[in-house]
Order: C-alpha cells, then sequence, then structure tokens
C-alpha cells in the first residue's frame, strides 16, 4: 500500500503521550506496558509521544535507569510508534505481569515497537488522541514500512 492510498490517519493511527523517562523506556522495547487509570478499547498502532514534563523520581529507580542509560530524553516530540495489542488489569493477588506493572491498574500492552532516529516535534494530549496527517506524513518519513 502507498502513503497516497493510507487510510486517514483517524482511522489507524493514535498518538498516547507519556512523561519521560517512561516514554524512552517503552520506546526502547523494554517496556512493554503502561499503566493507565482507565481501561482503553482503542487496538492499532500508537505514536509514541513524549510529553513536556519528565517524572524526575523516577530517574532514580534502578530498572529505569538501566533502561535509559546513555540515552536522550526528548520532550514534546513524537519518539516512536507501537502496536496497543491489548489491554488488562492483573488478577487480584496475583503477581504482576511484568516488572513495569503497576497494581490495580490498567495495563496498555505494546508491541512491534520502532524507536524514530530523529524526535519529531509535537504536542499531545490526555487519553488516546488523533494524529495530524502532517504529523503522520513526518512519522513515515522515517518509518516508510509503517502501515496500517
Amino acid at each position: 500500500m502507498s502513503t497516497a492510498t493510507l487510510p486517514p490517519a483517524d482511522d489507524w493511527i493514535r498518538g498516547i503521550s507519556l512523561r519521560q523517562p517512561w516514554a524512552t523506556a517503552i520506546a526502547t522495547g523494554a517496556k512493554t506496558i503502561e499503566n493507565r487509570p482507565q481501561r482503553w478499547s482503542w487496538r492499532g498502532w500508537l505514536l509514541l509521544h513524549a510529553g513536556q514534563q519528565i517524572d524526575r523520581p523516577a530517574l532514580r529507580l534502578p530498572l529505569v535507569a538501566r533502561t535509559i542509560r546513555g540515552r536522550d530524553l526528548p520532550t514534546g516530540a513524537v519518539i516512536g510508534v507501537a502496536r496497543l495489542a491489548g489491554c488488562h488489569q492483573d488478577p487480584d493477588g496475583a503477581p504482576p505481569c511484568t516488572e513495569w506493572a503497576q497494581p490495580g491498574l490498567w495495563h496498555l500492552e505494546v508491541a512491534d515497537v520502532q524507536e524514530l532516529a530523529l524526535p519529531i516535534p509535537a504536542r499531545g494530549q490526555l487519553g488516546p488522541w488523533k494524529p495530524t496527517e502532517d504529523l503522520v506524513a513526518q512519522v513515515l518519513q522515517q518509518l516508510p514500512g509503517l502501515r496500517p
């Protein structure tokens, strides 16, 4: 499928905004879930948007520090894409699904992560958001094989 025949961006791709260092931890492929307070029903490709804020206490967590060591932490930019494959909560009393999971929250399951070589400045928002056609086109310049 050529870029000219892609469906509109609002049909196949959304954005998710995350504070750093969590955005980079997902973009590296190490963090395979994102903790959220509400269930997400939407499935498909996500632009990984690093928001303006940095979760400074998280930088001191050993798991995070190992994952992001030597990496830049861009803010206010799309830094990668991932496919949202599912959403679940761990059963009460069960061990966490991954070492990244926070009990009591919904876990967005990400797969097929691709990090962008160059961050693309963009504005995000809370919840799943619809990217502009221009933003998707900029992502496709770096990931021409990305398709719905």
